[in-house]
């Protein structure tokens, strides 16, 4: 089995047939690392109702938090486009990085220096054990999407899934015009 590293950066799109997963719902995942041994991801479109003040009282910055994923729900993570305001960044693709110095981010929280059309935090995060991925890809649980957006912080997380769906075509349409509670239907 390969492990492409073109995995990185592109989106994970939950299919329709899990509509059943409460962790991942019409769920777009970024993918951040794609190795033979794991996979990382992070859910871009589950906002929380905390933001970055409400964790970190000295930074004073109320950018909304996202529910990364399942996994250490209790760690903070982020994801950015400004590697040259925090340092120690990791590149993923395209311009976007993952982490970097925690003092230099607050600084530049504090003075304003990043938007939140630069940045995205995370409570936890979407991972995957060896295979496990490509499993579930083969499965029909997820299909991998190109991240086509311009600045993919500044979507609305409110149609990103349809707009996705809509955009994969056939019977993905019928699908992306369905309440979010089937049942309703």
């Amino acid at each position: 089995m390969s492990y492409p590293k073109f995995h990185r950066g592109k989106l994970l799109i939950a299919e329709p047939s899990i509509l059943n997963d409460i962790s991942f719902n019409r769920a777009i995942v970024f993918l951040t690392e794609h190795t033979k041994n794991n996979a990382v991801g992070f859910i871009f479109n589950r906002p929380l109702e905390y933001s970055i003040n409400d964790l970190l009282p000295d930074v004073n910055c109320d950018f909304t938090i996202y529910q990364g994923g399942p996994v250490e729900q209790d760690n903070l993570y982020f994801v950015h486009r400004v590697p040259n305001i925090i340092s120690d960044s990791i590149e993923i693709s395209n311009g976007i990085f993952w982490g970097g110095n925690f003092e230099s981010l607050k600084n530049a929280l504090n003075n304003k220096l990043i938007s939140e059309n630069d940045i995205r935090f995370f409570l936890g995060y979407s991972g995957w054990t060896k295979n496990q991925l490509e499993r579930e890809i083969n499965s029909k649980s997820w299909f991998l999407s190109e991240n086509d957006y311009e600045n993919i912080f500044a979507i609305n997380e409110e149609t990103l899934w349809r707009e996705k769906l809509l955009q994969k075509g056939g019977n993905y349409k019928l699908w992306a015009n369905a309440p979010s509670d089937i049942q309703l239907n």
